[in-house]
């Protein structure tokens, strides 16, 4: 099995706490580490699987050189198929003449497509407490896949293997949003940092950040892990969800009333909305993002289409869909919120969740030994309950 790296291997030397407090969202970073210590997350023969396996529509496969899009049609065709109609396949010889004339590959989500890059995913939404897409970049040649430009999102990069080079330009507009009053300005002038991104090494960039990558002439395989924080901007619309519940709020504006009357409105919708606005606001946003967030497609086959909806015996093991469930004690129960529900057991069952929360696969065994008091079929029934619910899967 694939051992996947999480945040603390990512950000070495610093420590994570570190990283939070003086890196994260602030300025780019580059972490070096020894060469191939990624390359089993996405071997060369598992790209080649995945092109060859799945039906990949453009834009999520593209190609580009120069700063543009190869036309999709210059190396795919579209096949009849017997019931889902025409799909699209990859023809071999356009598409690899494309690639050695400098084309950079595009495969967008990958973690959706290896499991090894999936897992990385899972883990990394566990630690940084945000949904995170991972796309992969592949070129040969000596051109730029794409001129220089800013991302609306934070994203490490992973060097897998060969190198590639990077120019940052820093910042114009502090914090951009992909919905905005306005774009930020080009930069000007020289790049502030121009280096070489070697295999092992990873790069951290915060959204905003003008950069532009070349290829060097040689291979170059790299995973760019994508994530958005939650801003304010986020947390004003989930308030603004949040008033439905009030039906001040939900009545119409009296546009047509006296002025007093108008006024009278503004006044009290100021008082509902100040009383909103409590000490814990943050944190309560949070805690519902998390609580909303949904969970990873696994589905368990052939076990969870079955009455047992897990593996006989007890060599076997699961994991949570939710990176980022949490648990709710309350007076002799537990809760585990996940995924837009709100699961309740007894509090025997805290050591089983509390575990599964780790983000990890987790062995039958080791749950076992967690909750001495649980027997083997009333732990088997918690875990059962939890697939039924599309919350769990065997790993």
């Amino acid at each position: 099995m694939t051992e996947i790296p999480g945040l603390a291997d990512l950000v070495a030397p610093l420590e994570v706490g570190q990283f939070f407090d003086d890196v994260l969202g602030r300025a780019p970073r580059r972490f070096t580490g020894e060469k191939g210590r990624f390359a089993a997350l996405l071997p060369w023969r598992d790209l080649d699987r995945v092109l060859r396996q799945h039906r990949l529509d453009f834009p999520r496969l593209r190609l580009a050189r120069d700063g543009e899009v190869v036309p999709a049609h210059t190396y795919t065709e579209m096949v009849q198929t017997r019931r889902t109609g025409l799909v699209p396949r990859v023809l071999s010889a356009p598409f690899s003449e494309q690639l050695r004339a400098g084309a950079t590959l595009v495969l967008d989500s990958v973690n959706e497509l290896v499991d090894p890059v999936g897992d990385l995913a899972a883990r990394l939404e566990h630690e940084l407490r945000e949904r995170v897409q991972v796309n992969l970049y592949a070129g040969w040649g000596t051109t730029h896949g794409f001129d220089v430009h800013w991302d609306d999102h934070d994203a490490f990069i992973i060097q897998l293997s060969g190198r590639k080079r990077w120019r940052l330009h820093g910042v114009t507009r502090p914090s951009p949003l992909q919905r905005d009053v306005e774009l930020p300005p080009r930069p000007e002038g020289e790049p502030l940092d121009d280096f070489l991104l070697e295999d092992g090494d990873v790069l951290y960039v915060p959204r905003g950040h003008w950069h532009d990558v070349s290829a060097v002439g040689e291979e170059s395989l790299h995973l760019t892990i994508g994530f958005n924080a939650a801003t304010g901007v986020d947390l004003v619309a989930w308030l603004a969800d949040q008033v439905r519940a009030d039906e001040l709020f939900r009545e119409d504006l009296p546009r047509f009333a006296a002025p007093e009357y108008r006024t009278k409105r503004a006044v009290e919708l100021r008082q509902r909305v100040t009383e909103l606005l409590t000490d814990d606001l943050v944190d309560r946003f949070l805690a519902d993002r998390d609580a909303q967030a949904p969970a990873h497609p696994r589905i368990g086959l052939p076990w969870s289409a079955t009455g047992d909806l897990l593996p006989p015996g007890d060599d076997f093991a699961v994991r949570l869909l939710t990176p980022r469930a949490a648990l709710e004690e309350g007076e002799g129960t537990v809760a585990l919120v996940a995924a837009g529900k709100r699961l309740v057991f007894a509090v025997a069952a805290r050591p089983v969740l509390a575990v599964l929360l780790g983000g990890v696969p987790c062995s039958f065994g080791a749950l076992t030994e967690a909750a001495p008091t649980l027997d083997g079929v009333t732990l088997r029934a918690l875990l059962g309950e939890l697939v039924t619910q599309g919350l769990l899967a065997p790993a």
